[in-house]
């Protein structure tokens, strides 16, 4: 499977502008429930990546007021991309490799598709798992 495949039926790509301020994005990512969107400059180029932890860890631990902070502050900057033609299992490496629970995916064209998240290669390895094992069943087991 690859991440085309994945990502290809959903409908809604989350990102917010890199002049929100940091408060609004905190509810943005309640109102959505995600745990982390793009950050695009106003031209729509992805510049970034803002999560629960950026917020937490960068403003909340450090008691800064996230009302007069932008999200250009805390973002991260390193994007880890992704393309559609990429496999689950390469993105489950390149995960592994740079300690992230999303990716970034990102078009030939460097258009945004939107995030593939651990949780997301989770659903489709339990998923597949489970058509294994029915299937080893339905062969040790028969219903004749």
């Amino acid at each position: 499977m690859k991440v085309r495949d994945l990502i290809g039926a959903r409908n809604d790509v989350f990102s917010i502008p890199e002049e929100m301020a940091v408060h609004e994005a905190a509810r943005y990512l309640r109102e959505k429930h995600v745990r982390s969107v793009g950050v695009k400059q106003a031209a729509g180029k992805l510049v970034g990546v803002v999560s629960q932890s950026d917020i937490s860890d960068k403003v909340a631990a450090e008691n800064k007021c996230p009302a007069w902070m932008k999200v250009s502050e805390i973002m991260t900057r390193e994007l880890i991309t992704v393309a559609p033609e990429a496999t689950l299992d390469d993105c489950l490496r390149l995960m592994e490799k740079n300690g992230v629970h999303h990716l970034l995916v990102v078009d030939e064209g460097e258009g945004f598709r939107g995030m593939l998240s651990v949780s997301d290669l989770l659903r489709v390895m339990v998923t597949d798992e489970k058509e294994r094992a029915d299937l080893l069943e339905a062969i040790l087991f028969p219903t004749h």
